[in-house]
């Protein structure tokens, strides 16, 4: 069983910057993604990260804002967040598959059931 453990949620002003970790207690890991929920919404996906090749996709609202990067050494993802807004207040989550083969064509990187691993999130507030 693979465990997800977030860190670095805070709060921060209207156009701060946080940054987000997530390590895994294994690698092989094919997909890393970070989702975030915020009060009475469902569950969004933030940005995604193939393990293997490094591509990443993001939702439109960060794009050009958050970046999503790992470190294959320590099996870590992180969110770097900037220009934060209140919307990008939520809970952040963690989340990884090993399934997929690595291809962007096999998974619904959107879908949380996409995911089987996920961490318990990490509070982020913007004001």
């Amino acid at each position: 069983h693979v465990q997800l453990v977030e860190s670095g949620g805070w709060s921060a002003q209207v156009g701060g910057s946080l940054r987000l970790s997530c390590s895994a207690s294994a690698d092989a890991l094919m997909f890393m993604a970070w989702f975030r929920q915020a009060p009475g919404q469902k569950r969004e996906v933030v940005a995604t990260i193939s393990t293997g090749g490094s591509s990443t996709m993001y939702h439109d609202s960060v794009k050009g804002r958050f970046t999503i990067s790992q470190d294959k050494g320590r099996n870590t993802v992180y969110l770097q967040m900037n220009s934060l807004k209140p919307d990008d207040t939520a809970m952040y989550y963690c989340a990884a598959t090993g399934e997929y083969g690595g291809s962007w064509s096999c998974i619904s990187y959107r879908s949380e059931e996409s995911f089987d691993y996920w961490g318990q999130g990490t509070q982020v507030t913007v004001s």
